[in-house]
This record gives structure tokens, sequence and C-alpha cells, in this order.
């Protein structure tokens, strides 16, 4: 479990392929830049762009984990040399929940359609499958790239939400720009509401 509260932003240095694998998935070596791993031990987990992801090898500040070709094929960002991802490690039961329970299963991928200054924040409208928008809400939480966020709008098949200076400057979605693919993942609470009323 996670809270949507990224601690850095790290890069897949490496990528091979896993061997022994007929899947053809891929061991990704990244570099956790500033965040703590001395507690982090082999078979925790680790959000890499909201996507949990099991530690399989770790020296310094570097980590290797495996990805599935179906993960590869449901979420984006983790398949690629250079690519600036999000990090956040489990969370403990005794932390402060900052955002809101994030699993690390990516419910979709969306597409940025407009990231543009409002202010001193910025605004970031994002177009998804239908099929998440029964479980957002007006005021309610979503993870984009593994960052919680607040939705601020919903019309037709887009949310928005509103990024303000920190959050920005602590993740990569600074980075983002029309066009962009993003991980999703809703609030699991409105999954569960959903099934109980089967909707």
């Amino acid at each position: 479990m996670f809270t949507g509260i990224i601690q850095a932003v790290g890069e897949i240095k490496q990528i091979r392929s896993i061997q022994g694998y007929s899947d053809n998935g891929l061991s990704l070596e990244i570099t956790a830049e500033e965040m703590d791993l001395s507690d982090v031990m082999t078979g925790d987990s680790i959000a890499v762009n909201g996507v949990c992801l099991t530690v399989r090898t770790l020296t310094g500040n570097l980590f290797t984990v495996d990805v599935s070709q179906e993960t590869l094929s449901c979420t984006q960002g983790l398949d690629q040399v250079g690519i600036h991802v999000n990090l956040e490690k489990a969370m403990r039961l005794s932390d402060r929940l900052g955002g809101h329970l994030v699993s690390g299963h990516v419910d979709a991928t969306g597409t940025v359609v407009r990231f543009e200054p409002i202010g001193e924040s910025f605004k970031l409208i994002i177009q998804a499958p239908q099929s998440i928008f029964r479980y957002l809400a007006h005021k309610g939480s979503i993870t984009v790239n593994g960052v919680s966020l607040t939705v601020n709008q919903i019309e037709d098949n887009e949310f928005s939400v509103n990024l303000i200076p920190h959050t920005l400057a602590m993740t990569n979605l600074k980075e983002l720009s029309p066009g962009m693919a993003v991980n999703l993942e809703t609030d699991m609470l409105a999954r569960y509401v959903a099934r109980l009323l089967n909707i």
C-alpha cells in the first residue's frame, strides 16, 4: 500500500529482458536519487510511476525490479532508459496518510490534453477511458503517475487536476506535455463502493 506522496524522482538506468520468461518481461535498474533505501530489503515493494513493483536486488542507491509483459501492456513509462520515474516506498501502518490509500495497481492510462499555468499553479487536463469515470468524483482522489491528486472538474471523457509548485518540484509531472500518456489509479474506496452497489 502507498499514499501517493512521492519520495523521490528516480531514473531508469538500464533495461534487460528477463531471462527464462516466455512473456518477455523486463528487468529495470533504477537509481533512487535522493530516496533513502537504508530500510529497504529485497522483496519489498516500491511504487514506480504508480506501479507497485518488487525489489529484486539492491546496491547503494540502485535497485532492480522485474516487470511482466502484462504490466507493461497496461502501463506507461517503464520501458525506456533515461525516463524519470516517481518513487514511493510502501507505507507502514504507523505512517501519516498525507495523500490517499493507493494500491499501486494501475486502472488505465490517460492522455494529457492540456497542461497550462494558472497563476502560480498548473491545470492538468487528462483524457481517460470512460470505464474509470464511474469512480471519479468532484474533489475526490486520483493517482497520476503515482501522485495523489484531487479531481477538480469532470466533463465527458476528461478530468482536470490542479498542481501546486511543490508537487511539480517533487515529481516528474513537471515534464508532462500534451499527447503524453500517464498511469491512472482511481480511489480504491470508490471501486469497492461501486462493487457493493453493482454499478
